[in-house]
């Protein structure tokens, strides 16, 4: 499909381009971009400053509604931007998971007060957020976690080991999956935003062929979650967790898909210039670099 086809598209698209190319800086051409390589102080606080850019300027939520801060646009729109982003050197990865998951969960099933206290900083790019979904045993099978979360008075102690997180190491609240009834499947999980500061989380780099630091695995013993970060009822995060995955599957990896397209384009026009005596140049470029930004576009996260 053709978006702009659509004159609304195509007009949407022209906005887009003129404010990138009044406040970002234009990639430099060959400069493969699919996930920073690192996550230090100086790279998050660049993504911090680019999301509270876009803010005023009504880009930090394109689709999020009106009325929670965001455009009020829609899916297409927000194709469209993560089209013309890939243009300019814009740190948008490590608010994926809070702009695309985490905040439309909290709009379609958060309460007032949870909507009032998470979606502003987020929007804003105050808070950053990962996800702890996926474990050593339940990855494709999710609903077979076996993190465990016990209630005592207004805590829930959580006790269990998360991988494959994306930005763990940098994130200031998470979407965290539990299990409330060990007897139950689906129908024992609970949905929490917790912060990612408590006492007993143990977050583990997972480094990359490249060495990039990206994912980590989380291990949470004893953490105390305060029961008002519980989303939706107990036992009922399965239901939860299906609106979070949808948002995922809609739009939130576009830009990574597009990504590995970049990626695939570049590996091909490197097998077309090496030789056969040109072997260092093949290893440096095509089986170090590029495979391994392919891997990560493709990861579970």
């Amino acid at each position: 499909m053709n978006l702009d086809e659509d004159p609304n598209g195509a007009a949407f698209r022209r906005e887009v381009r003129e404010w990138l190319s009044a406040n970002a800086e234009v990639r430099p051409p060959g400069a493969l971009r699919l996930f920073e390589s690192d996550h230090d102080e100086t790279t998050v606080a660049r993504a911090r400053h680019w999301q509270a850019k876009k803010f005023p300027a009504g880009w930090a939520g394109i689709t999020w509604p009106r009325e929670h801060g965001g455009r009020g646009g829609t899916v297409a729109e927000q194709v469209i931007w993560n089209q013309e982003v890939e243009a300019f050197d814009a740190p948008e990865d490590v608010f994926m998971v809070g702009i695309g998951m985490a905040g439309p969960t909290l709009i379609t099933h958060g309460s007032q007060d949870q909507q009032a206290a998470f979606l502003p900083p987020l929007l804003r790019g105050a808070e950053i957020w990962c996800q702890l979904f996926s474990e050593p045993d339940a990855g494709s099978d999710l609903a077979s976690l076996k993190t465990r979360a016990a209630l005592d008075g207004d805590y829930y102690v959580v006790n269990g080991h998360k991988i494959w997180t994306s930005f763990a190491q940098v994130a200031d609240y998470c979407e965290l999956l539990v299990r409330t009834a060990p007897e139950e499947k689906h129908r024992g999980i609970t949905w929490l935003a917790m912060p990612m500061d408590l006492d007993g989380i143990e977050i583990r780099p997972l480094p990359t062929l490249l060495g990039a630091t990206e994912f980590s695995e989380v291990f949470l013993e004893d953490v105390r979650v305060p029961v008002e970060c519980r989303v939706g009822v107990e036992n009922d995060g399965w239901r939860v967790t299906n609106v979070t995955l949808s948002f995922e599957r809609g739009t939130a990896f576009t830009s990574d898909i597009m990504k590995l397209q970049e990626a695939l384009r570049e590996l091909v026009e490197v097998a077309k210039r090496i030789t056969r005596d040109d072997a260092s140049a093949w290893e440096d470029r095509a089986l170090r670099r590029v495979p391994d930004q392919v891997l990560i576009a493709l990861a579970d996260r």
